[in-house]
């Protein structure tokens, strides 16, 4: 399953591309988000593996990220594991003008193995789509902002 989309955003590409990179600022845009722990590699370098941890409700999810390119700001992309998942995830950051910038993203779920998960990937793929537009949504409120 693939999500794909773009939202533009009025601030200049460097300014967006200096809140994505920057893993301080995930709680601030990211629901759930609780920590970013670097495990292996250099933070924001290819190779860099992180271990991801969010809390939705009382339930607890962890997620190892692999940086596989890094080439801000115009690209960037990594690989996403979970117990039940695997997902890549491509962004593009592209300038309209001085002060808008598009944000382009992909979204591919590679593994889905959990029956659970993959029911709902086939007979409600926008519980998988929603919260992306929700979080693009909220990052371009929280860059706007500052």
């Amino acid at each position: 399953m693939k999500i794909k989309g773009f939202i533009n955003i009025n601030k200049p590409r460097g300014e967006v591309v200096k809140y994505f990179a920057d893993p301080n600022y995930l709680g601030k845009y990211q629901d759930g988000f609780v920590k970013k722990e670097l495990i292996n590699g250099e933070q924001g370098r290819v190779g860099a593996i992180s271990k991801m941890y969010y809390k939705h409700g009382k339930q607890d999810m962890e997620l190892i990220e692999t940086i596989t390119n890094n080439q801000l700001p115009d690209v960037f992309e990594a690989n996403f594991h979970h117990k039940h998942m695997d997902n890549t995830m491509v962004c593009r950051f592209i300038v309209l003008d001085d002060y808008r910038t598009k944000y382009e993203y992909e979204f591919e779920y590679t593994r889905i193995n959990w029956v659970m998960p993959k029911l709902m990937a086939i007979l409600f793929p926008d519980m998988y789509r929603k919260p992306v537009e929700k979080w693009m949504r909220q990052f371009k409120e929280f860059v706007e902002k500052q």
